[in-house]
């Protein structure tokens, strides 16, 4: 598929349409034009405190599919699709706020004090058990959803994977100890439609105001 094809969907039709697919064309390459698409529109997720507590591995060379093809317990998707995106959520994310708001002083957005202020408490959160594990996983994700819903307004299919070995994907492919390996996402295109899956009514999940 071209980038002249691109599918115009809105956002709620690609929601409706996103499927998890398992099958896929072999061989197909998705056009790097396309690819950083996605991408760009993966980093505009939001996140805590505007840190970005991600990292995207993208693995499209055949040799390293077949080297991640095992450590995701050979699901076969890892090697049939265009690519495996390795959704990495960033433990020290809080390193990059005197970036993130030095920036926004030198834009006008606020003063150096308001800055100081944020990143202290930044700072102090990080510091408490479990904090920067759970930030990670909880901001990476949302990018993660992000990516799925971005390539399939490409005309791309995705499958979330949670079934892999994380200390085995982190030494084959030398993923340095300040990120955690949340999911693999499989993205190319369809070889074979994905099955609707069903869903709760949304009065059986929807609660309003309090239990």
């Amino acid at each position: 598929m071209s980038t002249q094809v691109e599918q115009k969907l809105d956002v709620l039709e690609v929601m409706k349409e996103r499927h998890s697919v398992r099958k896929y064309e072999k061989g197909f390459k998705i056009p790097d034009e396309d690819m950083n698409d996605i991408l760009n529109a993966t980093i505009e997720a939001p996140s805590s405190w505007n840190l970005q507590h991600w990292k995207f591995l993208v693995i499209e060379n055949d040799e390293k599919k077949e080297k991640l093809l095992p450590i995701a317990f050979n699901q076969k998707q890892v090697v049939d699709s265009s690519a495996t995106i390795v959704i990495l959520g960033d433990t020290e994310a809080n390193l990059h706020a005197e970036e993130v708001y030095g920036q926004a002083v030198e834009n006008g957005f606020m003063d150096n004090a308001v800055k100081e202020t944020l990143v202290s408490q930044i700072n102090g959160a990080y510091e408490r058990e479990g904090f920067a594990y759970s930030e990670a996983v909880k901001n990476s994700s949302l990018a993660a959803m992000q990516l799925m819903l971005a390539a399939k307004a490409k005309g791309y299919d995705t499958i979330p994977m949670g079934g892999f070995n994380p200390q085995a994907l982190i030494n084959e492919f030398n993923i340095p100890s300040r990120y955690v390996p949340v999911m693999l996402i499989s993205v190319g295109k369809a070889a074979a439609e994905a099955h609707a899956s069903a869903r709760f009514p949304v009065e059986r999940v929807v609660i309003k105001d309090s239990f």
